[in-house]
């Protein structure tokens, strides 16, 4: 079992036509990633490294069963391609976009509010469950799998915690970054229950990042609801 991803999520990238999308395509093909579709509206009918392309999320569904989507795309361009994703019945938006005005992201947040939907993000190196499938930046060569569980803040820290653990013997089971943004789609406290239900992580540590009072939150959280251990930077 896993958090958020696994080896069969149906996974689309958006902007896959773009330089950064089309090489992290390639990277996350590499490590495992099922990716169906990509992205980009204008460019429908081209392949990026075999991954059919096409001009709406709504087309990546219907034609793929695609169910989770990853963001490659201008700031500017993020909030009417984040509300055509959700509508499109995409249940998983990881949001690597850096530079999201708070606002937008502030009204992305509440219309996914009561919606079966989980944003990760903005400015996030994505997402990697170890050994079967990534979302992302994250370098897949800085993990092991494992059997504990890591939220981070900082992208970098993520891997330099996971290489270390790695070193050490300890593998991973997910990692996540959720972003170090004034705002942020989901807050630590989400991920550590999902940790805590998630019967292949014993183990969850917290890469904390100055500013903000998620580190607070999760404290809070982890002190009236937590059951595994945690262990927190």
């Amino acid at each position: 079992m896993s958090i958020l991803l696994n080896k069969d999520t149906k996974v689309m990238v958006q902007g896959i036509t773009g330089k950064t999308g089309r090489v992290q395509t390639a990277w996350m093909l590499e490590y495992g990633t099922n990716i169906v579709a990509g992205c980009t509206p204008g460019k429908g009918g081209q392949e990026v490294e075999g991954v059919p392309v096409y001009n709406t999320v709504a087309e990546c569904v219907q034609e793929q069963g695609a169910e989770a989507s990853l963001f490659f795309i201008p700031p500017v361009a993020f909030k009417q391609a984040a509300y055509e994703t959700i509508d499109a019945g995409i249940n998983l938006l990881i949001v690597v976009t850096e530079h999201l005005p708070v606002h937008d992201v502030m009204e992305i947040k509440e219309y996914a509010r009561d919606k079966d939907v989980t944003l990760i993000g903005p400015t996030t190196p994505g997402v990697i469950t170890v050994g079967e499938s990534k979302m992302g930046i994250m370098p897949g060569n800085m993990f092991n799998p494992g059997r504990i569980g890591i939220i981070s803040r900082s992208g970098t820290l993520s891997y330099e915690t996971s290489i270390n653990l790695a070193a050490a013997g300890y593998g991973q089971s997910t990692v996540v970054g959720i972003g170090a943004d004034p705002v942020v789609f989901t807050n630590l406290p989400d991920l550590l229950g999902m940790f805590e239900a998630d019967p292949d992580t014993d183990v969850v540590v917290i890469v904390g990042e100055v500013g903000g009072i998620q580190e607070e939150m999760a404290a809070e959280y982890i002190d009236r609801w937590m059951t595994k251990p945690v262990i927190a930077y």
